[in-house]
């Protein structure tokens, strides 16, 4: 009997060995068929900017009575005045379905989500006014094959931010700063409504800067379309400030694969292009800097949708490959959405969030200064 308990524990472990061996070699094609949509694309209507005029399609809005934007973790103080500029936040993907290629704004569920993640990702900015669009975004799967139906999904995304930043444009006064920040699927889409309406435009010297976290900002193929530069500076404005965190060790094989689907601003392939990689500790590009200089990383309790802040705990550097690394996976109650290879994509921000807001109020007070 104690022989056979010794088999039985054996198979087990060997087929446990394989697999993880066979999610290690073909991650990507289990990655697809878990989430890459399996029907057909359903073309959809464009919607003009003046369907945002509607208060309904936006998250996040200064005459928005319950704003998840205007949260704050406890100990961070409710400012005792608003900045002068207004900030345009799109949200990540919160759509991870196969039944569709794109979300409906009556879906209660990814709808919900992205107003959590509005609540810990645009908070950083609250100290101005925040506008976050709602939008039908592609679902993730999109994003995990180059299949024709998922450009037409993201085209479709696209088409309904660019309508929500025309129309922020036209609610604030004319000639006031602002800052366009998003994450994930919400940076994709916002590099391109920077070439298309800042790039070489009046608008865009009146950016303040542009958070664009969690998607690659290729050197060469995307920020010259941009109209901005990369931010060099902590006291710069007018600039792109960019990073994707790991901890180590890091796979990063699926994110670069991903990354090299799409092509850039000019048309052109991005796959082995270089991108920017942002010090969030230090406002600059590249370097390193030891978790003392990180002022909070955002706990989040996802039970309650709240969280707290932990000082001095992740670090940050750039490493030769442009990814942000972390050091290990950091000592702290993150939950169960850190993404396989150590991706800590979810936490691009979360991670340094009392960073990411003195960065913001930083670059807003240099910009007050130079004009």
């Amino acid at each position: 009997m104690a022989r056979k308990f010794l088999y039985v524990i054996a198979i087990l472990v060997i087929l446990a060995i394989g697999l993880l061996a066979a999610m290690r070699l073909w991650s990507e094609d289990l990655t697809e068929i878990a989430f890459v949509p399996t029907v057909d694309y359903a073309p959809k209507d464009a919607l003009g900017p003046e369907a945002w005029r509607d208060p309904k399609m936006w998250i996040a809005r200064p005459d928005m009575k319950d704003d998840p934007a205007r949260w704050l973790p406890p100990g961070v103080e409710k400012p005792a005045s608003p900045l002068p500029v207004a900030v345009f936040f799109v949200h990540p993907t919160s759509l991870v379905v196969r039944s569709a290629w794109n979300g409906d704004l009556a879906d209660d569920f990814s709808q919900g989500r992205a107003e959590l993640f509005v609540k810990g990702m645009a908070s950083p900015f609250n100290r101005a006014e925040i506008w976050a669009p709602r939008y039908r975004q592609a679902a993730i799967g999109a994003f995990l094959t180059a299949a024709p139906q998922a450009n037409r999904a993201i085209d479709l995304a696209y088409s309904d931010v660019l309508a929500a930043f025309d129309q922020f444009v036209e609610s604030v006064p004319a000639g006031r700063p602002i800052v366009v920040a998003g994450h994930s699927q919400g940076a994709f889409l916002l590099r391109r409504v920077l070439r298309d309406r800042a790039a070489g435009k009046p608008l865009g010297k009146r950016i303040v800067a542009a958070y664009v976290i969690g998607w690659p900002v290729s050197l060469a193929h995307d920020l010259p379309r941009m109209g901005l530069p990369a931010c060099l500076r902590s006291d710069q404005t007018g600039c792109v400030i960019s990073w994707l965190s790991v901890a180590d060790p890091a796979e990063t094989q699926m994110l670069t694969n991903a990354y090299a689907r799409r092509t850039g601003l000019d048309g052109q392939s991005v796959a082995t292009s270089p991108f920017l990689c942002t010090n969030p500790l230090t406002g600059t590009e590249g370097g390193s800097a030891d978790a003392a200089a990180n002022l909070g990383t955002l706990v989040p309790d996802f039970r309650t949708g709240t969280g707290t802040l932990a000082k001095a705990t992740v670090p940050a550097s750039c490493g030769s490959d442009h990814f942000l690394h972390i050091g290990p996976p950091p000592a702290l109650d993150l939950g169960p959405y850190v993404l396989p290879g150590n991706n800590y994509h979810l936490y691009d921000v979360t991670l340094f969030w009392a960073n990411l807001r003195a960065d913001f109020e930083g670059r807003v007070a240099a910009w007050q200064k130079a004009h």
